[in-house]
């Protein structure tokens, strides 16, 4: 079988963390070789909103988020390390990509 590429984002790092090892574990558990987990660059989203209703140029508050992604390559795959994949249970705030 070829490669397959999984990626997965969140927005907090410790629930990202966890699905990645859950991730890992099943697939090593199902006889399949794995290559990570592959920690990516954090993406930054900043904003500045004003505060009052009124324009006032300098009086503005701050908000930010960080997109935390982990890489994971999945080598010599079988069909029970597919299906144990799609039948996982993820924790909630996490996108998980398969290529």
């Amino acid at each position: 079988m070829q490669k397959i590429r999984v990626r997965i984002k969140g927005f907090d790092y410790r629930v990202v963390d966890k699905a990645t090892s859950q991730i890992c574990k099943t697939v090593i558990d199902t006889g399949a070789k794995i290559r990570g987990p592959v920690p990516l660059p954090n993406r930054k989203w900043k904003v500045a909103i004003h505060k009052g209703p009124h324009i006032d140029a300098k009086s503005k508050e701050h908000f930010g988020l960080t997109e935390h992604s982990r890489l994971v390559d999945i080598l010599e795959s079988n069909a029970k390390t597919i299906e144990s994949l799609t039948h996982m249970q993820l924790p909630a705030g996490v996108d998980l990509k398969i290529s």
